[in-house]
């Protein structure tokens, strides 16, 4: 590739990555309705064209987004987990990066889990950072464990009731909920009992 191929290789990289920044932020800061293909172009100083030229339109950034933000979560689960001091300690660990997750970034959380995607868990086409993410949660659980892809999806959906009630005002905050979770889906021990020890 010669250094003019490789430097528009990277103009274009820049500019992909940029119209997914500025499609979170707008998100974020004014909800994802103002997401729009003609707001983001004024945004990024690009034409229409030349946006439609990266995303053929809302879904496909919005979309982007989603994955970025898979990307982000699964490198926080990651990190939690391999900083738990004790194995079984991890899957609080993670659980509690998924939580913080959720409430930190409650407009991207709803991109990723909550609002129409095409994106698709649990199948072939299922894109590496869901998988990744997923994966996390499988790797709290041991090895031997023939069902452990079952007990992480159970996990999972669990802290995804959580965060979705929790965020709409349905069910106050409570850690009882995670620690029930974890007691009976692991048999880990909870806060209260390690205190005790």
């Amino acid at each position: 590739m010669s250094a003019i191929s490789e430097r528009r290789e990277r103009e274009r990289a820049h500019r992909h990555q940029l119209i997914i920044t500025v499609a979170r932020e707008l998100a974020e800061t004014e909800g994802w309705e103002a997401v729009t293909t003609r707001r983001l172009a004024e945004r990024v100083e690009y034409s229409q064209p030349v946006l439609y030229s990266h995303f053929d339109g809302k879904d496909a950034i919005m979309r982007a987004v989603a994955l970025d933000g898979f990307d982000e979560l699964a490198a926080g689960m990651r990190h939690a987990r391999q900083d738990a001091v004790e194995p079984a300690h991890a899957l609080r660990a993670v659980c509690n990066a998924y939580l913080e997750f959720a409430t930190e970034r409650p407009v991207l959380y709803q991109g990723m889990f909550v609002l129409p995607t095409d994106l698709k868990f649990g199948s072939a086409e299922t894109p590496p950072p869901l998988r990744a993410v997923f994966d996390e949660f499988v790797y709290c659980f041991r090895p031997d464990n023939e069902r452990r892809e079952l007990f992480a999806e159970v996990t999972w959906s669990a802290l995804h009731g959580i965060a979705v009630l929790s965020d709409s005002g349905r069910l106050p905050p409570d850690e009882e909920r995670l620690d029930f979770l974890i007691t009976q889906i692991a048999a880990t021990p909870t806060r209260s009992s390690e205190q005790d020890h």
